[in-house]
């Protein structure tokens, strides 16, 4: 689903870092994106947030979602693309996780104007990140606009549901997960709710 209006983006990376650490790309990409709409739209910054490990909320509801896919040939670096999609001027009246665009929150950036704003923040947090040498910063700028340490949350991985507090990231960007039971669950994918909604199907729109 590409509806008009929005803004699809998709970067094409070669040898971006080792293969164990593209993965880290997803929070490279989610900071590059969340900076760029709060430098399009500076009165929304403080309604901005992330949600692991990929997604953009906009008062608590999706407003960007990315996705990464890599391919790697023996012997040879990996590439890897980061696609992106933000809402604009529209967005998925269903989804799994509620969505909204910044024109419905007041917002009036363009597809044009954001991808400007786009480009400059990429090649900063890439540069920050520096080919996962510099993902300890990249990880702390994450968890400073991420859910809170201790909220309640739900993880689903399409097959399994496990609920628990919100722990943090561990140095390679897995979801820490304190279960009832005093355990910590180390997760390296899935989608996380808040405990109010109901984990669903991936909307195509927006999935990552």
């Amino acid at each position: 689903m590409s509806e008009p209006g929005n803004l699809y983006a998709s970067l094409l990376l070669f040898d971006p870092a080792p293969a164990e650490r593209v993965a880290q790309l997803s929070f490279v990409a989610a900071l590059a994106v969340r900076d760029a709409v709060a430098q399009a739209a500076p009165a929304m910054t403080s309604r901005l947030s992330l949600k692991w490990p990929n997604d953009v909320l906009l008062g608590g509801e999706k407003v960007a979602g990315i996705l990464i896919e890599g391919e790697v040939v023996r012997g040879q670096p990996v590439t890897a693309v980061v696609g992106i999609g933000v809402n604009c001027v529209s967005h998925p009246s269903e989804a799994a996780f509620p969505a909204t665009d910044l024109r419905a929150q007041g917002g009036d950036a363009t597809p044009q104007s954001l991808m400007r704003h786009l480009a400059a923040t990429t090649l900063t947090r890439l540069a920050q990140w520096d080919r996962g040498e510099g993902f300890a910063r990249i990880r702390g700028d994450w968890l400073a606009v991420a859910p809170k340490v201790g909220e309640p949350i739900r993880v689903s991985d399409g097959n399994d549901e496990r609920t628990g507090q919100f722990a943090g990231l561990d140095a390679g960007g897995r979801l820490l997960l304190d279960l009832a039971d005093g355990k910590r669950q180390e997760i390296a994918a899935g989608d996380v709710f808040p405990l109010k909604l109901r984990a669903g199907p991936s909307d195509p729109l927006l999935r990552g």
